[in-house]
């Protein structure tokens, strides 16, 4: 018996992630004008602002020093651009009013808080003037000239404005140096041959001083206005300010904390780091993207296309700030306008995600210090004695002879072929870890990566042009060159080396930031201005080498200053290719480190996550914005990577983990085990069961994959689409509070309804149960579950159909082989659209293949029959049927092809 309680008051779950309610939707927010250019002046704020400041003046005895000029009153605190953003510097008024700026102390931010700027731009600061603006066959192109030198060396006094309207809903913006060519990031984007016939946007510029105005035509809400502070283009410094129309922002990753951004003097930095995800950090991943939901619910996209060193400084205004270190200022902006078209529009410019095989969305099991291939194996066996599913059994680095890349522990491991041979036979598969840091210590001819990268120079390289040598994993090390084709060829002959041994399926590259356990290099970084820029973003560790290598050092296609946060990328687009090259099938690759079109050749994992509530229930906002950056093949370790999980954390965060796109349970070593197995009968149980589920639901998850491949849907999606997973993300409870969006929802397992308005509602939820919904007009493909991906392949499908309010339902499944290159491309595979209406249930296949035939509709369950049937009619034969007093109509014994058509009738 289902029992639901509905709510007034949000419970807030364990990490405070706003996400288990819908998104919120922004109302009364207004829009803002360019606050210095014209007279729409926020009096209201600037008063309060002005007598803020003269009530701290006599209160503190004048410790807030002179009055400032009237000019800097003016400015509201909240629309305070900084002017002196380097940390680790105590901004004095002498310091700010050397820059030309304006000097305001403020009060102390709490603790862990950055507050109101002291020194901020006054409204006539200096900044850039557009000279002139001529059009082109795809937009404009202007020319940008600054009369007053900015205050970081090399400032560039002339730039170069490129605009295309590239299609309706997407513009293109460009500013470079005119003189000198710059750094542009190697990706490959799409090339438009003419010019937008209808925007959904208006474009107008400010002359003087210069600044990009962007409307939305069908609401006239400005979605960028970057006159609200100067624009910065020096060598290595680069900075454009714009308003926002709401607060509600997203993206901009990778980091840890809620989905939805907080705008309260945030800043976010985006340079690749090794690090435990920790709140304010940055992480192993870059993504300049961001999305924004305006006021009525429509919504846009910004992507700068640069991946050196940048942050990005969020404010109350509400407004936004770019700031990056080398490259050009390369602006794709993406109209929508809803938030699903916007991620599309998106992935457009930055390339579709590969379709991953069927077996990669199995469960995976893996961890570090199982020790040996043998235990590796009892591990297996155990999973297949409680048949449990699972797909793939994993290594970490301790099947290597030392660490070392593409080699094994002849003792330990010397099982780990025969192993392998194992998993294939039981229609398994095996993924083993990678690191790009190659041993430099083994003695002359006896390591082949390392003597024959260092023949073909395919390492990173000092500033004298010897190997740059850190230090990981196997010791000392050189790091490969990505950037460098050779480096590609000779990667795929090292894997064909190992596979001829270990013929694995699929592969896991970490440490690819890439991570250094020295700051730089053995001899320390250089002098120079890449090691020591003349602004460092507020990176952890507070310098570009901390815990990787040095910015200085030489790569094939540009210095690593400007290619670091392309580094895992560059390593995935290497795998990719030399696994379609060893196996001929399509590749799977985990990486850690990712940068914008990851998702056209790796996905990735959220990192050394900790077995605590709090890390679990962070994993949701970090699936959330993967999906958003095209990166749809995520997931975080189940049960935690360091440290031990209590038997109730690893059940329930096996239950939300059965809904992660990519799947594995993953711990460290000298921690107690945490797969299945070792549980108690209850525990195992309860996480066999959410498995069987998600192998059930597999046609359903790869069908979405196909839909990301396609055309950019997203796959794992915050609360409205189809299926609603509610997960208990705190210990000691039997029951969860989760948002229910508008509508009738349909209980998964039983098919009994609950109807809501938008509401928290309260469910039981005890250990052994994860409370799993769908929603009202959806069909569901879903399939007798097996232990395996192959053999749930094989078994008859069943169709869920959740009949909405007007009796009406809509559903696809996409079907192939599985494993087979560009089986859509070469129309080797089915489509099948399924519908209701009228009380007619319709399979109608659009497109045919062979692996159709392989496979039968068993079962149709439909959710929400009103009344009881006198009859079912199969393509018009009478069928037999149950009817279920919570309205559920289920017709067993189907038999039919998928490969055919048909049609069910209920009177």
């Amino acid at each position: 018996m289902k029992s639901y309680q509905k709510l007034t008051t949000t419970q807030p779950a364990a990490c405070q992630v706003e996400e288990e309610g819908a998104a919120p939707m922004p109302s009364g927010h207004g829009k803002l004008a360019p606050w210095w250019v014209g007279s729409g002046l926020l009096l209201a704020a600037v008063l309060l602002s002005t007598i803020t400041v003269w009530v701290l003046r006599q209160v503190s005895g004048g410790w807030l020093g002179p009055t400032p000029p009237p000019k800097c009153l003016l400015v509201p605190e909240s629309h305070r651009f900084d002017c002196y953003p380097e940390r680790r510097v105590v901004v004095t008024q002498e310091l700010c009013e050397s820059r030309g700026c304006c000097f305001i102390q403020s009060p102390p931010p709490a603790e862990g808080k950055q507050g109101v700027p002291w020194c901020f731009y006054p409204p006539d600061f200096p900044s850039y003037a557009l000279e002139s603006l001529n059009q082109t066959a795809l937009g404009m192109v202007g020319l940008l000239v600054r009369r007053e030198k900015a205050y970081y060396p090399r400032d560039i006094e002339k730039l170069r404005l490129d605009v295309e309207f590239e299609t309706d809903t997407r513009l293109h913006i460009k500013i470079t140096d005119t003189a000198n060519p710059r750094y542009e990031v190697p990706l490959d984007v799409p090339r438009v041959m003419k010019r937008a016939e209808n925007p959904i946007y208006n474009l107008n510029f400010s002359w003087d001083p210069f600044g990009v105005l962007l409307q939305r035509k069908a609401t006239g809400t400005v979605l960028l206005n970057t006159t609200v502070a100067p624009l910065i283009f020096a060598d290595q410094f680069l900075q454009i300010s714009t308003s926002l129309p709401s607060k509600f922002l997203y993206g901009l990753g990778e980091h840890r904390g809620s989905l939805l951004h907080s705008l309260d003097w945030n800043t976010l930095t985006l340079w690749a780091r090794d690090v435990s995800p920790t709140e304010s950090f940055n992480l192993y991943g870059a993504h300049p993207f961001y999305l924004l939901m305006e006021e009525g619910g429509n919504a846009h996209g910004v992507f700068l296309l640069n991946s050196n060193a940048m942050e990005v400084a969020l404010q109350p205004a509400p407004g936004l700030t770019w700031r990056t270190i080398g490259g050009v200022l390369d602006f794709y902006i993406f109209l929508g306008p809803d938030p699903n078209m916007v991620i599309q529009q998106y992935q457009q410019v930055i390339g579709f995600p590969a379709m991953p095989p069927f077996w990669a969305l199995g469960f995976h099991l893996c961890r570090w210090g199982y020790g040996s291939s043998n235990e590796t194996w009892q591990t297996v066996r155990a999973m297949r004695n409680y048949q449990i599913p699972q797909d793939a059994q994993w290594n970490d680095i301790d099947y290597m002879d030392g660490y070392r890349d593409f080699t094994l522990d002849s003792q330990k491991f010397a099982s780990l072929p025969s192993l392998v041979e194992d998993l294939h036979k039981h229609g398994q598969h095996y993924v083993m870890i990678l690191d790009p840091g190659i041993s430099s210590t083994s003695p002359r001819g006896s390591y082949w990566p390392f003597d024959e990268g260092l023949r073909r120079g395919l390492f990173l390289n000092t500033t004298q042009g010897q190997p740059l040598i850190g230090q990981v994993w196997p010791g000392f090390t050189a790091f490969a060159d990505f950037s460098n084709p050779d480096t590609h060829q000779w990667w795929l002959e090292n894997l064909q080396h190992f596979y001829a041994h270990v013929p694995f399926d699929g592969l896991w590259i970490d440490m690819n930031e890439p991570s250094n356990f020295m700051d730089g290099s053995e001899d320390g970084c250089p002098p120079g201005e890449f090691d020591s820029p003349p602004y460092t973003p507020a990176v952890l560790g507070d310098s570009l080498s901390a815990k990787t290598v040095c910015a200085s050092a030489k790569q094939k296609v540009s210095v690593h200053y400007n290619l670091h946060n392309l580094y895992g990328l560059m390593e995935a687009k290497a795998t990719a290719s030399a696994l379609i090259k060893i196996r001929g099938k399509r590749p799977f690759i985990i990486s850690r480190s990712t940068f914008p079109s990851q998702g056209r050749y790796s996905g990735h994992w959220l990192g050394d996550n900790r077995s605590q509530w709090k890390d679990m229930c962070y994993s949701i906002p970090g699936l959330l914005s993967f999906s958003l950056f095209g990166i749809p093949l995520v997931g975080a370790d189940i049960c935690g990577f360091s440290g031990s999980a209590s038997e109730e954390l690893c059940t329930r965060w096996m239950q939300l983990g059965a809904f992660y796109p990519f799947a594995r349970n993953h711990n460290t070593q000298h921690e107690k085990a945490q797969d299945p197995t070792v549980f108690s009968p209850a525990a195992r149980t309860a996480m066999k069961d959410v498995l069987l589920t998600r192998y059930s639901l597999l046609p359903f998850l790869y069908t979405l994959f196909h839909r990301a491949h396609l055309q950019g849907d997203t796959v794992a999606r915050p609360l409205f689409f189809d299926l609603l997973v509610t997960p208990v993300l705190e210990p000691g409870v039997d029951s969860v509070t989760g948002y229910v969006p508008q509508g009738t929802w349909y209980d998964f397992y039983t098919g009994s309804s609950v109807n809501s308005s938008g509401e928290m509602l309260k469910m039981l939820a005890p250990l052994e149960h994860l409370n799993l919904h769908i929603r009202e007009g959806s069909i569901l493909p879903t399939q007798k579950p097996g232990t395996t991906t192959e053999v749930t392949r094989g078994n008859p499908l069943r169709l869920i159909v959740a009949l909405s309010s007007r009796a009406t339902a809509w559903g696809d499944l996409f079907w192939d082989d599985g494993e087979s290159l560009d089986t859509f491309e070469k129309g080797n595979y089915s489509y099948v659209v399924f519908n209701v209406t009228q009380n007619i249930f319709t399979s109608t296949v659009l497109h045919a293949s062979t692996e159709a035939t392989k496979v039968t509709i068993g079962t149709l369950s439909i959710f929400g029959v009103q009344k009881p049937p006198s009859k079912v009619l199969l393509n018009g034969q009478e069928k037999p049927f149950s009817y279920l007093d919570n309205q559920v109509l289920t017709v067993s014994d189907l038999g039919m092809s998928l490969s055919q058509g048909f049609s069910l009738q209920w009177l």
